[in-house]
């Protein structure tokens, strides 16, 4: 189900963790799957589980409550914009309200292109940033003001292939 490069990277998570604690690694295991499949399906999850020794249902829980755990196919660019309180009051709403218009999608949708998904976040811890995105889980924009987001989505757009 998963390939050697992405159990490789696994057993070095598992590594951190005492030896009859394999489960512990159930949140980087996931990460490695879903960059690997690009999302987590229920098969995905399973084989994980089975890997961990764990049941499915344990693996799934925890796919299921983090937002950075994708459980249906996304775009290309998941941006994922916080609009917790600190960042709404610092424009966190705005910027997402931007994004769907400019995008023209709402929160967990994918344009027609399959370029971009758009999710709402919580906390990123970077509240002194705001407003701020995710993109792909990996890389955090701050001060997201339009000509920034107009920025971002044209640069995006021009790394398409």
């Amino acid at each position: 189900m998963l390939s050697e490069d992405s159990l490789k990277k696994i057993d070095r998570e598992v590594l951190k963790y005492p030896a009859d604690q394999k489960q512990s690694a159930v949140m980087a295991a996931l990460a490695i799957a879903q960059d690997e499949k690009g999302y987590l399906a229920q098969e995905t999850i399973a084989a994980v589980a089975d890997y961990l020794g764990m049941a499915p249902m344990a693996a799934f829980e925890v796919a299921s409550f983090y937002n950075m755990y994708d459980l249906a196919p996304v775009g290309k660019y998941k941006l994922t914009v916080c609009t917790n309180l600190p960042c709404a009051l610092s424009g966190g709403v705005h910027a997402a309200d931007y994004l769907k218009e400019k995008l023209g999608i709402g929160f967990n949708e994918t344009t027609p292109d399959g370029l971009f998904t758009l999710k709402e976040g919580e906390c990123m811890g970077a509240c002194g940033d705001a407003p701020v995105l995710l993109m792909n889980n990996k890389r955090m924009c701050s001060f997201m003001t339009t000509a920034a987001m107009d920025q971002l989505l044209s640069e995006l757009r021009g790394l398409k292939s």
